[in-house]
């Protein structure tokens, strides 16, 4: 027995030993970080002002603002809108993939590149293509005859917040297709094979048999854009600014705004709120996906 526990303890200090660096990579850059924003939040920390403890006024401030409500808001909506159309493309993308089709290889690769440009210059391109005056989307209806005027598709909330949706929805549905199209090939063909033998059609495989063997990798995919979604900056910083009127503002683009201005504190409290409901988000989707059932 004694011999036992020394070899657990063992064990567990060569466990330790080789996941120190891991630990100290994520206290220094991870940890420590989040400790100094939830500081910074608690305080005054103006660039023109002494810097002074206010415990929760900034929160206070916070759930008072009518602006912060705004972009909760376009932020939930944007997370629901654009990670359900990632989800479905994606899946779409990654069972059409799985099968046996001409250059299956090369057009893994090529359903990549979205994926791959830096998201600046992906916002970038799509600012283009929604320019007033010579974006290829007003040139396509003009042409069509849909409309006889340039549309503004940046200049509405309703078209900025649509506009930003398609932008990401392309960017990151390869995303989605990759980690699907992983957790389609761990299942047993050979299921598939005896299923049809007893003469099911395709949707009863997908529903009896590849969704809830994808159940794991579906709730870690949905988990990682949630997370992305949410704190979502540079795609919106670059396409509109936050704008018109401030319609696309998201949680980051708000906090950022204070820190420019200087106000770090209040930055800091909006920061916070995002780290919350990142958390938040991911302890709903283990706990409602029950993503350790599911392993076991």
């Amino acid at each position: 027995m004694e011999r036992s526990k020394t070899n657990i303890s063992d064990e567990t200090k060569t466990a330790y030993l080789f996941n120190a660096p891991l630990i100290i990579v994520a206290v220094v850059f991870v940890l420590v970080p989040v400790i100094g924003t939830i500081v910074t939040s608690l305080m005054r920390d103006v660039t023109f002002l002494p810097e002074k403890f206010l415990a929760v006024e900034n929160y206070q401030r916070l759930f008072s603002d009518r602006h912060f409500y705004e972009s909760l808001q376009f932020t939930l909506l944007f997370v629901v809108v654009s990670v359900s159309f990632e989800l479905v493309f994606g899946l779409a993308f990654a069972l059409l993939l799985n099968e046996t089709l001409p250059f299956r290889g090369f057009l893994r690769v090529v359903i990549l590149i979205p994926w791959v440009i830096p998201i600046a210059i992906s916002a970038r391109v799509w600012e283009l293509i929604y320019n007033f005056n010579y974006g290829i989307f007003n040139y396509i209806i003009l042409q069509l005859g849909i409309s006889d005027q340039p549309v503004s598709w940046l200049g509405s909330s309703v078209g900025a917040f649509i506009a930003v949706v398609i932008s990401d929805v392309w960017k990151t549905t390869p995303f989605m297709a990759i980690i699907l199209l992983t957790g389609l090939s761990a299942i047993n063909s050979d299921l598939y094979k005896q299923a049809k033998v007893d003469g099911t059609n395709f949707l009863q495989r997908f529903f009896m048999i590849t969704l809830p063997l994808l159940k794991p990798v579906l709730i870690v995919a949905l988990l990682f854009r949630s997370i992305d979604a949410i704190r979502i900056f540079d795609l919106i910083y670059v396409l509109t600014g936050g704008g018109p009127g401030g319609s696309t503002s998201s949680l980051s683009i708000y906090a950022f705004n204070y820190y420019v201005s200087g106000d770090f504190g209040y930055g800091s409290a909006v920061s916070v709120i995002v780290f919350l409901a990142a958390g938040l988000l991911s302890v709903l989707y283990i706990k409602f996906g029950k993503f350790r059932e599911t392993l076991q």
